[in-house]
């Protein structure tokens, strides 16, 4: 399956031998900036189909309760317009597509991070039929996933990683505004920061970008995930070029075909080359041939780089010396990486390259012909194009540019006719004295016959036989097909001009191209539309407002359990030394939680039972973790925590009626937003985080590890997160903690506290009575200071600008975050309370 940002991409794809390909239509999509228009779709559609290619929508983005009549009728389009499938990140909207488009194959998108075969069960709860794994996953996860499953699997093979799990990264909202959940990343993780062990700055060398993985290269893996059993293999990159989707596209084709066929891949170093070429932060199988954090991130630079050329050895005053790895010509590319020693917010210096010229004794400074691997050689630019007061000795040398790539693409791109074709069966019918007929079966078993004007006559001379009907028959150049067998019938010595044979021939590719490109009837049934009314929901009993503390440290607990608060959830590092601190808040009368994981992998499903026997209430954090309590007897109460992207009443329902007793929104909604989803469900399902850090990153890639030892995983890296504290700083001073969990997973946390200080007047107003004060990095005394003030505002004694400006004074400040109100917010949408008929979808 092929990224698609565009026609040029599309086409590419189409050339290069895609399956299928993926792209967004308009609205609801992650990648805001790039797809195409309603008006397209049918076409695009149409396009796909004649040429065997399916053709999925990415509607993966969390939807909020405004949105959902524009979603449901964006639903009934793609629908009609005979999309093959959606990919879904909303479990809400995959609950609405089930409803109202029933025929609509549902997809649950990489952002439902699913990385066991629980959180694939619950996607299919939710009309599922594929899931897109965790790009986190290694080669035996997804074998253990396929064994505990029939739901389909798909696993991206090839380009950008995220640091951050899909669907787990709030750095976007928290820093900008821009939900990572609605599209909008702005690529923080691709951003220099400092790295402070135990409140002093580390030097890291040339690994600045510590938060920038490499990207995902399983080219070599595929034979491995055949054999597994998974459906599909993913290339990402909607942003990327035309060069990119082709090169990329031929070879993943190639080698899926090699490996079905049992054969060896016939990958080549050039093929490599040509692919680190078109784009590459550094290429590795990184979390799918196992767990190296030394690998996931290199961390010297963040983009695009390419393929490594060479080191600078010296500088002239026409060019520079380049000790060269690769064999070089005139026109390429070439940057030069500076790392660590240049500013990273400056502009690299490259350019492209005029020629060469010998260096070094007996090399008479004379223009080379040739520029070869393992020459030292004076590299010459165009005046101007290279500062060479910004390139000194030892910077690596990139070529970012090949010409003669873009020519070994180009047929790929250029091509007017369809290059990669699907295998169609014919059968020829002829007898004497009546019309010839051809019928053509294609590869999914559709069938079109095409019959002759006018009949076969008694053949003179030459008659028709097998040679000339596969000669002529099999001439099917500019179609979308391949002649893979031929069947036929003759009776009687008949003859039939070649150009009649040729129309029939034309007759039946085109009978079966318009078959091929017909919309499917589906059933359309659309819920939202017509209907109005107020949601009529019994009003919740206006009780004291309620204060639940979730703590990391045991000092943080003793202040906790001081605070006498309604519940206290501990959010250890270590899940295993829990019990004694379960049993001192419960011997002090206070409700206990603990906090599950955010991430449970195929080994770490025994986490439910140790959780279970642990007699405490949960936190639910985990899709996964979910589904595998349904079946549990006398299972402990549950509330689901944000990272399960409660976004809207439809998913909050769907959620509530899995056995949670009450809901956290997902950090995606704003405090109007809040508002309106305790207005649809009820307040009193609604446990809001009033004072907590937002978790920007949550990561499979441990910074303790990378840093602090040299292992590879937690078997050999000497757990240096049990007795170090790390820290972050971005480029504006700002530094934020850094926190192991029980899997090894690292959780960046937002260094100021987010606060609804400004919000709680209209929450408590609209009936929202529990509350969550979330710790960090916080001293007991922070905790009794936090914990004091929202005291004295729920009794009166504080205004909610008093509490603010009190939070304010505590550790590193506060901020009002993702819980800002735009000005604009809610221009031209419907107000939720129009909805009262998604109180009626059932559950599924």
């Amino acid at each position: 399956m092929s990224p698609v940002g565009g026609w040029p991409q599309l086409r590419a794809a189409a050339n290069a031998g895609a399956d299928a390909v993926f792209f967004g239509v308009e609205a609801f999509h992650a990648r805001a900036k790039v797809g195409f228009s309603n008006e397209e779709l049918p076409e695009i559609m149409r396009y796909l189909h004649e040429r065997g290619i399916k053709g999925y929508v990415t509607f993966n983005v969390l939807v909020f309760d405004r949105e959902l009549r524009e979603a449901e009728q964006q639903l009934l389009h793609l629908s009609a317009c005979g999309v093959d499938a959606i990919i879904v990140q909303d479990i809400g909207v995959a609950r609405l597509a089930a409803e109202v488009v029933p025929d609509l194959p549902i997809h649950g998108s990489t952002q439902m991070s699913i990385t066991s075969a629980e959180g694939a069960q619950l996607a299919h709860r939710f009309g599922a039929s594929r899931v897109v794994l965790g790009r986190e996953l290694s080669l035996p996860d997804i074998a253990r996933i396929r064994a505990a499953t029939d739901v389909e699997l798909e696993t991206f093979v090839h380009g950008a990683l995220c640091v951050s799990y899909s669907g787990q990264c709030f750095s976007s909202e928290a820093w900008g505004g821009r939900s990572a959940n609605r599209g909008q990343c702005a690529q923080a993780c691709r951003l220099p920061y400092d790295l402070f062990v135990d409140g002093l700055q580390r030097d890291l060398g040339d690994a600045r970008y510590l938060l920038s993985p490499g990207d995902l290269y399983a080219l070599h893996q595929v034979p491995e995930l055949i054999s597994i059993g998974v459906h599909c293999l993913k290339i990402e990159g909607r942003y990327k070029d035309a060069e990119f989707v082709a090169l990329t596209t031929a070879a993943y084709r190639k080698a899926v075909d090699e490996a079905w066929a049992k054969l060896p891949l016939s990958i080549t170093p050039q093929d490599e080359r040509d692919l680190a070429q078109v784009y590459s932060r550094g290429l590795g199988p990184h979390f799918m041939a196992g767990t190296n954090h030394q690998t996931v991130v290199r961390g010297r630079a963040p983009r695009h780089r390419g393929v490594r050329v060479g080191t600078v050895t010296a500088l002239t005053g026409r060019g520079v010396v380049v000790k060269l790895s690769e064999d070089l010509k005139a026109g390429d590319g070439l940057v030069f990486d500076a790392a660590n020693w240049r500013a990273p917010e400056g502009r690299e210096e490259g350019g492209f390259l005029y020629g060469g010229w010998g260096y070094g004794a007996g090399q008479n400074n004379q223009p080379l012909e040739a520029l070869k691997s393992g020459q030292e050689i004076e590299l010459r630019f165009a005046k101007g194009a290279v500062n060479p007061d910004r390139v000194r000795s030892g910077d690596w040398v990139w070529r970012t540019h090949d010409p003669a790539l873009d020519a070994r693409v180009r047929p790929l791109l250029d091509s007017a006719d369809p290059l990669y074709t699907r295998p169609v069966t014919m059968q020829f019918v002829g007898k004497v004295g009546e019309a010839p007929r051809l019928t053509l079966t294609d590869e999914v078993g559709r069938m079109v016959t095409a019959t002759g004007e006018a009949p076969l006559s008694e053949a003179r001379n030459r008659a028709l036989d097998e040679q000339t009907l596969r000669e002529q028959l099999g001439k099917l150049g500019g179609t979308p097909y391949h002649l893979a067998d031929l069947d036929i019938e003759l009776v009687g010595a008949g003859f039939l001009p070649v150009s009649a044979l040729n129309a029939l021939r034309r007759d039946a590719t085109t009978q079966l191209t318009a078959l091929r490109g017909q919309v499917p009837e589906r059933r359309a049934q659309p819920l939202l539309e017509a209907s109005s009314g107020s949601a009529d929901l019994a009003p919740a009993p206006q009780t004291a407002p309620r204060l639940h503390l979730l703590v990391r440290t045991p000092e943080q607990l003793g202040a906790a359990i001081a605070a006498y608060p309604e519940s206290i959830t501990l959010d250890y590092l270590e899940l295993y030394g829990l019990r004694p601190s379960v049993e001192q808040v419960q011997n002090a009368g206070i409700t206990v939680r603990v906090a599950s994981p955010r991430i449970l992998k195929p080994t770490e499903q025994k986490l439910q039972k140790f959780l279970l026997s642990l007699n405490a209430e949960l936190l639910v954090r985990s899709g996964g973790l979910l589904e595998g309590l349904q079946n549990v007897p006398n299972r402990p109460d549950l509330v689901g925590d944000f990272s399960l992207n409660a976004a809207n009443a439809l998913s909050s329902r769907a959620l509530l009626a899995l056995g949670l007793n009450r809901i956290t929104p997902t950090h995606d909604l704003n405090a109007q937003q809040i508002s309106d989803l305790a207005a649809l469900i009820g307040p009193d399902k609604l446990e809001v985080i009033a004072y907590g850090h937002l978790p920007v990153f949550h990561t499979e890639h441990c910074v303790f590890c990378r840093f602090l030892s040299d292992g590879t995983d937690y078997t050999n890296c000497g757990h240096p997160c049990e007795s170090h504290q790390l820290a972050l700083r971005d480029e504006r001073g700002r530094l934020h903690p850094v926190m192991a969990d029980v899997g090894c997973r690292n959780t960046v946390f937002e260094g100021r506290a987010q606060t609804g200080a400004a919000h709680l007047p209209t929450w408590l107003e609209g009936g929202l009575r529990d509350f969550r004060l979330e710790f960090v990095h916080e001293s007991a005394e922070d905790v009794r200071e936090v914990v004091a003030a929202h005291r004295a505002f729920f009794a009166g004694k504080l205004s909610s600008a008093e509490l603010d400006s009190r939070l304010a004074l505590v550790g590193g400040g506060s901020t009002e975050g993702s819980f800002f109100v735009p000005p604009s917010f809610g221009a031209g949408l419907p107000a939720p309370d129009a909805f009262s008929e998604l109180s009626a979808l059932p559950m599924l």
